[in-house]
C-alpha cells in the first residue's frame, strides 16, 4: 500500500527508535546498496519543485519491482518556494513503522540554495549517500558542508531538465541519479513505470523529455 499523506513526526518514540535501528543495518557499497531490511530516503526541496512527486514515483517504481513502500510529505502551509521534505521507504518486507524518516540512508536535495539554511545531512547515517542538484563538484559540496564520511554525489539536474523537458524541474533527473549511485532499482524498470504513469496525464513530448532527463542524469551524476 502506498502511504501518501502528511503525518506527525512520529506516532510513538519507540517506533522511531526501531526505524533508526533498522536504518543502521544498511551497507552502502561501491556500486550500490546492500539492502538488508529497509531503505529510507529523505527529499529536500521547495514547493513546486516536485520533491513530493519524486518520492512517490520512486516508491511506485519499487512497488512495480515487488517491494513494499511508503511515500509521504512533511511540510507546513503549502506555498510555492517554501522548504519542504518528503520521504520514501522501500523494503523487501512489510513496513510496520509510521513516522518521519529520522536517519535516512539516502538524502536528495533538489534546491542547492537550501544548503545555507537547512541541515540536509541531519541524521544521515555514516555510510549514507547525499545527492545534490548543483553544478558544483562533489568535493566543493563536501567542503561547503564540512562533511566527513558519507558519499557525496552531484548532478546538474536543473540544467538537464531545462534541456530535455523545457522546464527547470529537477525531480525526475534526480531519480535517475539516485538509481545510478545506489543500484536500488533497475533503470529500465523505473523508466517503464514512469512512462506508463506519465503517458496517462501528459503529452508524448513531455513523457519523452522526462525519460531522457532520467537517462542523462543517470549518466552524468558524479561522486566521490
Amino acid at each position: 500500500m502506498l502511504h501518501y499523506k502528511v503525518i506527525p513526526k512520529c506516532v510513538l518514540k519507540s517506533i522511531c527508535e526501531k526505524s533508526e535501528s533498522l536504518s543502521s543495518t544498511f551497507n552502502i557499497k561501491k556500486g550500490g546498496i546492500d539492502v538488508k531490511k529497509l531503505i529510507e530516503v529523505r527529499w529536500h526541496g521547495r514547493g513546486g519543485q516536485g520533491a513530493v512527486t519524486a518520492s512517490k514515483l520512486l516508491a511506485t517504481s519499487a512497488l512495480a519491482e515487488g517491494k513494499y513502500i511508503q511515500a509521504f510529505p512533511e511540510y507546513g502551509p503549502e506555498r510555492m518556494g517554501a522548504p519542504i521534505q518528503s520521504f520514501t521507504r522501500i523494503s523487501k518486507n512489510p513496513i510496520k513503522i509510521h513516522c518521519h524518516v529520522a536517519n535516512p540512508s539516502i538524502v536528495v536535495v533538489l534546491d542547492p540554495t537550501l544548503l545555507g539554511g537547512v541541515d540536509v545531512t541531519e541524521g544521515l547515517i555514516e555510510e549514507g549517500v547525499l545527492i545534490i542538484n548543483t553544478e558544483k563538484s562533489p568535493g566543493e559540496i563536501r567542503k561547503k558542508l564540512q562533511l566527513k564520511g558519507r558519499k557525496v554525489y552531484t548532478v546538474d539536474a536543473s540544467k538537464i531538465a531545462q534541456e530535455t523537458i523545457g522546464r527547470s524541474l529537477p525531480n525526475t533527473p534526480l531519480i535517475g541519479a539516485l538509481i545510478k549511485v545506489t543500484g536500488l532499482l533497475t533503470l529500465n524498470n523505473v523508466l517503464a513505470d514512469i512512462e506508463d504513469k506519465f503517458k496517462i496525464k501528459f503529452s508524448s513530448k513531455v513523457v519523452e523529455g522526462n525519460i531522457n532527463a532520467i537517462k542523462r542524469a543517470y549518466q552524468e551524476v558524479k561522486g566521490e
